[in-house]
């Protein structure tokens, strides 16, 4: 039985009326406090909700990876015109995951579409899924990630592991994760596990390898699981059961390669016969960007690309990844890396030259690019400011105006440029 009724109705009204309030009070802005309600007054709405998809659930989590994998999978079952409910990448935790579902919602909280493909966020996603069932669960990585939530990536995969064990169909796991394969080997066997990774020549294209906390010292081959065979800026080419995918992919780099193969592989999970091979590689091929992982955007009369930083290793990969030679480049941390320390691990010489570092830890963030010979030709604390100004002066003769940014800093930019979209 689909979920929604009458008792979840004076719920879903409290609900979008805090949602109303708080877009009054800030445009684009609240977009979590209208599901932290309806979980108070109704908390069980949320487990019902993801339960009642006719075609079931699937969950995508793990440290690195999940909006840019979740987005290309839904793009692919809509392809092959399956009818999908999603949550924005912004919305991974309970009260966001709700909140998505009250976009979306009638007055009885029922949601329509066939089938639901959430995002989840490791720690969220491990308490979310208690009680709740999900027809497959893709996992993209286990990473040294915020190191305040997540002390140990031990602590990861145990999670991750309670997310998985509520699969009851099939598990799509990144085999070149070691960590994720010892998960794998532990589920039971009424379960299916799909793997898929990269050839042996991409990995050693990979300067400092693919960041996660152990990687796998075995490849895949064709009949053990998809493989992406090459990258080459934005082009991928992956095998599958020995047939060759090109595929373009939304920015540039290795990781957004096996992102385009952890989607290719779930749908083709998912949708079993009917997968096209054809039709997975046009919609992973048409898709943009995520906004912040390569985004490219008018801004102000200046193309703008956004580089979303999370941790060390996707720090490590997506500074590796912005085109040599960016003359203008503006660098911001906030308030969400509480001890920017935490970055020092990686080498961001390969930026070279940074117009501006800003946000709340730009001091912080500053000595660290200083210790990476990076030139800087100035620091501003104030975020507002340091955009205006960075957008303001002429445009670059060589790339475009590139903004590197943490999560807060991210959300911060999002709100003073006004790009309120999820």
């Amino acid at each position: 039985m689909r979920a929604g009724s009458l008792r979840y109705g004076p719920a879903i009204l409290a609900g979008r009326l805090t949602r109303f309030a708080a877009r009054l009070r800030k445009p684009g802005g609240g977009s979590a406090v209208p599901g932290l309600v309806v979980n108070r007054i109704a908390p069980g709405y949320l487990k019902r909700t993801l339960s009642g998809f006719p075609q079931g659930l699937i969950v995508v989590s793990g440290s690195s990876g999940k909006s840019t994998t979740t987005k290309m999978l839904v793009a692919i079952l809509r392809a092959h015109g399956v009818d999908v409910f999603t949550n924005p990448s912004t919305a991974n935790i309970s009260q966001g995951l709700t909140s998505a579902l009250l976009e979306r919602a009638d007055w009885r909280g029922r949601v329509p579409g066939d089938l639901a493909v959430l995002e989840m966020d490791e720690g969220h996603g491990a308490l979310v899924m208690q009680g709740v069932d999900a027809r497959i669960v893709a996992l993209t990585n286990v990473m040294v990630d915020q190191i305040d939530r997540f002390h140990d990536s031990d602590m990861v995969v145990g999670m991750l592991r309670r997310i998985a064990e509520r699969a009851h169909e099939a598990v799509v796991v990144n085999a070149d994760d070691a960590a994720l394969e010892r998960l794998a080997a532990a589920l039971p066997g009424s379960v299916a596990v799909h793997r898929y990774g990269v050839s042996d020549d991409v990995l050693a294209s990979a300067p400092r390898g693919l960041g996660y906390t152990e990687t796998a010292r075995d490849r895949l081959d064709a009949d053990g699981g998809l493989v992406v065979e090459a990258v080459d800026g934005r082009r991928a080419v992956l095998v599958d059961d020995e047939a060759s995918v090109d595929v373009s992919l939304p920015a540039r780099g290795i990781h957004y390669a096996v992102d385009a193969a952890a989607a290719y592989a779930t749908a083709k999970a998912a949708l079993g016969d009917r997968f096209g091979r054809a039709t997975a590689a046009q919609a992973l091929s048409e898709i943009p960007a995520v906004f912040g992982r390569g985004e490219r955007t008018t801004v102000r009369g200046h193309e703008v690309e956004f580089v979303l930083v999370q941790n060390p290793a996707s720090y490590q990969l997506n500074a590796d990844g912005i085109e040599p030679g960016t003359e203008q480049i503006l660098f911001a941390i906030g308030s969400d890396v509480r001890d920017p320390s935490y970055f020092w691990p990686t080498d961001a010489s390969s930026l070279r030259r940074v117009a501006i570092v800003s946000g709340s830890k730009a001091h912080e963030a500053a000595l660290m690019l200083a210790y990476d010979g990076v030139q800087i030709d100035r620091v501003e604390p104030d975020l507002a400011r340091a955009i205006d100004d960075f957008l303001a002066a002429p445009g670059p003769e060589h790339g475009v105006k590139t903004i590197v940014f943490t999560a807060d800093s991210m959300r911060r930019t999002r709100a003073h440029l006004g790009l309120t979209e999820a």
